[in-house]
């Protein structure tokens, strides 16, 4: 019964992305949407993270499983995908190393502001 719980709190998040989608024109993926809500419901303490911990952790372990159709059909247009594959390549490799590099920087932001936090 907490897992069903769990899911009904991530799934209303997601609803309620859809639903901004929707009244907010703006070319921005439902998704993202549902994440900020749930991330600023996170940082307010209106959701607790005990309360979509286990099945948000159940959802990362089958990630790959999740977003296995996706890859189903580029391969179903791989003959496109080829046309842009140098391009396709450098931005995956570009984007890769800027979202590590931020990542790092952000990481030692925080740690440099625990340790002044705890001295």
């Amino acid at each position: 019964m907490r897992y069903l719980r769990q899911l009904g709190i991530i799934l209303l998040f997601s609803l309620a992305g859809e639903l901004l989608r929707e009244l907010i024109p703006l070319p921005i993926p439902a998704g993202i949407y549902g994440f900020v809500l749930l991330f600023a419901g996170l940082c307010t303490g209106a959701v607790k993270l005990r309360q979509v911990e286990r099945v948000s952790d159940f959802l990362i372990e089958i990630m790959q499983v999740i977003l296995m159709p996706a890859c189903i059909v580029i391969i179903d247009y791989w003959g496109e995908v080829r046309q842009s594959l140098a391009a396709l390549a450098v931005i995956s490799i570009v984007s890769t190393a800027a979202v590590m590099a931020v990542t790092g920087k952000v990481s030692d932001l925080i740690l440099d502001r625990k340790e002044r936090a705890g001295k």
